[in-house]
């Protein structure tokens, strides 16, 4: 969701933001009710920046060639800086004052930065989201990757991989508490099912993919292709049971992992079995009736 009174630029191909009645389409309510702003004659809510030359709030930024604010930083050192600046303001905000209540100008303001800059390096605050997925998942592998190098066996990976996924998130407990009715709207671009999540879901899928891969298992070879996506649903219901977890330093969602993973184990193991072969693919059937 955008700020409403203030554009975002335009993308790369010159494009900007789909426009309903006097604004973004989706763009949110800026008042103290949460209602629409009333419009002025010229279209805009009311009390919102005036408009300059080129189009843009007063004051903002202009736009250059390339779509972007004209005099913003580029991809050096120190537009990298400023790009991690202004994500870490962001979550820090969404995390005090709740997502639905922080906006992109308020994120810009805090970070000290000009509005226009804040969306030159990220379009919306669905995409600070989705670059918080991003580096997560990075820290996801990198936390992982001590067990994964020091273990074969199926179970010590993937117990290994679930705590480096919780270890991960840890510092973003309250934050997550809070967000989860967002992330958890089906048609919402931040659920970790949505299309737009779909390059950090890929990433956390291929991760269970090398923990499964490096092991000694023996798995059914029907079941190998599709373990790792299973792995990750589980992964996922774990993450469920860690949002609502108060339990001091969320210790029960550490009893969970330590307790699930030996049956995923045994039920893995117990796959290569020919009396459960059938069962196996009635299952492996559902699971792709259902994905389709």
């Amino acid at each position: 969701m955008t700020d409403r009174s203030v554009p975002p630029p335009a993308d790369a191909g010159g494009a900007t933001e789909q426009t309903g009645v006097g604004g973004a389409a989706g763009a949110e309510p800026t008042n103290a009710s949460g209602a629409a702003e009333p419009m002025n004659a010229g279209g805009r809510a009311a009390g919102a920046e005036p408009m300059n030359a080129g189009g843009g709030a007063a004051g903002a930024e202009p736009m250059n060639a390339g779509g972007g604010a004209a005099g913003a930083e580029p991809a050096t050192a120190r537009g990298e800086q400023t790009r991690q600046l202004i994500l870490d303001t962001a979550l820090r905000l969404f995390r005090e004052r709740g997502y639905a209540q922080t906006t992109m100008r308020a994120i810009a303001k805090e970070a000290g930065v000009a509005v226009g800059n804040a969306y030159y390096y990220f379009g919306s605050k669905e995409h600070l989201i989705q670059e918080f997925y991003a580096e997560t998942s990075v820290e996801h592998r990198t936390r992982a990757t001590a067990v994964l190098a020091r273990e074969s066996g199926f179970a010590e990976r993937l117990r290994g991989v679930l705590h480096a996924g919780i270890d991960t998130m840890t510092p973003s407990h309250e934050f997550a508490a809070a967000f989860f009715k967002t992330a958890a709207e089906p048609t919402s671009p931040l659920s970790p099912f949505s299309q737009e999540s779909s390059p950090t879901r890929e990433a956390s899928i291929s991760l269970f993919r090398e923990a499964l891969a490096g092991s000694t298992a023996k798995v059914d070879p029907e079941l190998r292709d599709e373990l790792p996506e299973l792995l990750w649903l589980a992964y996922m219901g774990v993450i469920l049971y860690w949002v609502y977890d108060k339990s001091a330093n969320q210790a029960k969602t550490r009893a969970l992992i330590d307790g699930v993973v030996p049956l995923i184990d045994r039920m893995v193991g117990l796959s290569r079995l020919r009396v459960l072969r059938p069962v196996t693919r009635d299952v492996l059937a559902l699971i792709r009736t259902l994905r389709h």
